[in-house]
């Protein structure tokens, strides 16, 4: 009986984890310190991800093959056990169950977990009707047991307000960017091999990157996000998943960017081409998409946000999208709610960084 206690005191901890965040960051952290204290593991990597191609970024990560980071996240994206696109009921599950005690079974196990006496992986995706948010790995070494039914009922049963938690985090960052910010972001090009080795990049790369995300010193300024909208391509070319390689991503302040993957060159065999990451700011209406996403606007509502970027009036709103004025006035007052914002240029303001 201690331990279905231990569970759910820890659940009302989780919960009120979530409610204080107010960034990503910290809720993963403060999450990760009151997880282990419940189910032990070794390791783990928390990444999120864009909400409509489930592509991830911003990862955080403690794994003892940080070297091989590209590795890594390349056969994370062509492993098709327990992907996080394609776990539609629970939203836990562990790679013991999912290959019946076989973990030869998974492709990430086989090539490169296994080198590091991994025996168990915990896996949790963050998704709710409005797009997938994150997901979550938890390593267990061969010092540990498996993870048990009941560990994994626990992840299970936090992923809802973490889920939530993440969606509302990724909405704070979206900020009119001020008029002392730098010009427009890009595009800015990065050259993969096949293995997702990086190559070379546009002059003007580096110091786009640097600026965006400061790398530890004496490592180069590469974001992570670069890796996953590659691996991405990887797992189109190969049927693991059809969602598009590319990723929109919070970098620092109001600002987002987009990060898409497409092969180059004249290779014989398009497995053998380079790997193009462009790299630039987020066009109005991605943004806007995201920012829809993450304060979860209804479909009414995302259509007049739509409406109200290109400066329609509430009439002719009304007009194209069939309801009266008054009701048109109701779904204006519901996203100023949402979003915290009182009129029609602080709305867009947020919506667009602008």
């Amino acid at each position: 009986m201690a331990v279905p206690v231990a569970y759910a005191r820890s659940s009302a901890r989780v919960a009120r984890i979530c409610e204080a965040a107010a960034d990503a960051r910290t809720l993963r952290l403060q999450l990760v310190e009151e997880i282990r204290q419940v189910v032990g593991f070794y390791a783990y990597a928390w990444l999120l991800t864009d909400p409509g191609t489930s592509v991830g970024s911003a990862p955080l990560a403690d794994v003892p093959c940080l070297p091989e980071l590209p590795r890594l996240i390349r056969l994370k994206y062509v492993t098709d056990v327990n992907r996080w696109t394609a776990m539609t009921g629970s939203p836990a599950a562990s790679l013991h169950d999912a290959t019946e005690g076989d973990p030869t079974r998974s492709l990430l196990w086989r090539e490169l977990l296994c080198r590091y006496d991994i025996q168990d992986v915990a896996s949790l995706v963050h998704r709710d009707r409005f797009g997938c948010w994150g997901f979550l790995d938890l390593w267990r070494s061969q010092q540990l047991p498996p993870f048990t039914e009941v560990e994994i009922d626990y992840l299970a049963d936090i992923a809802a307000p973490v889920t939530t938690a993440l969606r509302r985090c990724q909405a704070n960052t979206f900020a009119a960017t001020s008029a002392g910010d730098a010009g427009r972001i890009g595009p800015v090009v990065l050259l993969l091999s096949p293995d997702l080795q990086v190559l070379r990049q546009t002059p003007e790369a580096q110091e786009y990157l640097r600026a965006l995300v400061p790398p530890t010193e004496g490592q180069a300024p590469i974001p992570a996000s670069a890796y996953n909208v590659a691996a991405q391509l990887l797992a189109v070319e190969q049927g693991i998943d059809d969602n598009p390689p590319s990723a929109r991503v919070h970098v620092s302040g109001g600002r987002w960017v987009n990060l898409r993957a497409a092969r180059i060159g004249d290779a014989a065999s398009a497995g053998d081409r380079e790997i193009a990451v462009t790299i630039e700011e987020t066009s109005p209406a991605e943004r806007a998409d995201v920012f829809a996403s993450a304060f979860g606007f209804s479909t009414r509502e995302r259509e007049l946000l739509g409406h109200l970027m290109t400066g329609t009036d509430t009439r002719q709103v009304a007009g194209l999208m069939f309801l009266s004025e008054h009701t048109v006035q109701d779904h204006l007052k519901s996203i100023f709610a949402k979003t915290a914002t009182h009129n029609r240029p602080a709305l867009l303001a947020r919506a667009l960084g602008t």
